[in-house]
């Protein structure tokens, strides 16, 4: 099967990584070693490019070299990764459908109230059109199908569970004696939080993780805290950590996602509250090398973390319960133990992104099969 790939929101090939583009590139790649052939339609980046008319030249350029692309590959799929408001996908509906080629979205989001604001009306609209455009919508967000229903019949809508490769990330040993040795921790138990520090949720989820380990410190709780990751903030950020945490802290800087496991094996646990989280991966990183979780019960991340089980949950910006959840375990290692055992088997079990991935790409072939998009047109892209 040959299919052309589009994520409107973040390249494949972006220099800042991202939850979305570590999806993008498994579900890519899951794909290529199923043997079918893909090719990348356009790296254009869609975010609110609706109100960047100095942007509107250069995408009408991409336009046209993804409509030859389009018809020297002769694809028997277009599949975009994640249209919604702020990046809908300008190309797949205005290339795919009238070729006939079945258009395919995996992550559609869908949010009526995105209408009401003139900021967002264009790409609701833009992302509705974009929606309704396609053959079939899968969506790795309970919330999202529940949405999606308002738009689109059922029998084009599939639930497909987020995943990672469990094998990629595995609790080592060795790894975690030689960075508690680095690190100089002793026998205190070591905090572990991670995410790009980019200015808003990302680095505001930092900060509650920093303050709350601050005040446990300062209560006479012994701990140690390592963040990884890097960005505009890092300064500003690591500021904060000097004056909560001392020499309680370390920062690891940005690590290459395939050693990430190594990280993760240094830990106890693994905070990070996950404000408006679409899904948060390192959730499922870390559970799949043992760790427990203490983040806010929001957006995703309930769909990855269960709640009691394989970590705590907790009310979104109450950061007195925050703090109390990562207390109770810091107090509890039998406790922590057992939960991260559960996360392990939790990861394995409902996770494995090959066995969920599956089915999903069961339905593309069959849509391949059909060989023309219900909605095709004579008329030329």
């Amino acid at each position: 099967m040959r299919i052309l790939f589009y994520a409107p929101f973040k390249p494949l090939d972006h220099p800042h990584p991202s939850g979305d583009q570590v999806i993008a590139a498994g579900l890519y790649r899951f794909l290529a070693q199923q043997g079918h052939r893909l090719l990348t339609a356009s790296s254009l980046r869609c975010r609110w490019i609706f109100w960047q008319p100095w942007r509107w030249p250069a995408a009408l350029r991409d336009l046209r070299r993804a409509r030859r692309r389009l018809e020297r590959f002769r694809p028997d799929l277009w599949l975009t990764y994640h249209t919604y408001y702020k990046a809908p996908d300008l190309l797949g509906p205005r290339l795919a459908v009238p070729a006939g080629v079945p258009y395919v979205v995996f992550q559609g989001i869908y949010s009526t109230r995105r209408r009401r604001k003139l900021t967002t009306w264009p790409g609701f609209q833009l992302n509705r059109r974009a929606l309704r455009a396609a053959a079939h919508v899968f969506s790795n967000r309970r919330e999202d199908l529940v949405n999606l229903r308002r738009l689109l019949p059922a029998d084009r809508l599939t639930y497909v569970r987020p995943g990672i490769a469990p094998g990629a990330f595995g609790f080592d040993p060795a790894a975690r004696k030689a960075l508690r040795t680095q690190w100089r921790v002793g026998e205190r138990p070591v905090v572990l939080t991670a995410a790009m520090f980019r200015p808003g949720v990302k680095t505001a989820g930092l900060e509650t993780v920093i303050r709350a380990c601050g005040r446990l410190r300062r209560s006479g709780r012994p701990l140690f805290l390592a963040v990884a990751g890097d960005g505009r903030e890092q300064l500003r950020l690591q500021a904060l950590a000097r004056r909560e945490l001392a020499d309680a802290v370390v920062f690891t800087g940005l690590l290459p996602r395939e050693s990430l496991y190594r990280f993760y094996s240094g830990g106890d646990l693994f905070a990070f509250p996950g404000i408006r989280e679409s899904l948060g991966m390192v959730y499922l990183e870390a559970q799949a090398c043992g760790l427990p979780v203490v983040a806010y019960d929001n957006g995703g991340v309930p769909e990855v973390v269960r709640d009691g089980r394989t970590g705590t949950l907790v009310a979104p910006m109450d950061e007195d319960a925050f703090g109390a959840a990562i207390a109770a375990l810091l107090a509890d290692a039998p406790r922590r133990r057992q939960m991260g055992a559960a996360a392990r088997r939790h990861v394995a079990r409902d996770h494995d992104l090959a066995a969920n991935y599956a089915a999903m790409a069961q339905v593309l072939v069959r849509l391949a099969a059909s060989g023309r998009h219900p909605g095709a047109r004579r008329t030329r892209p």
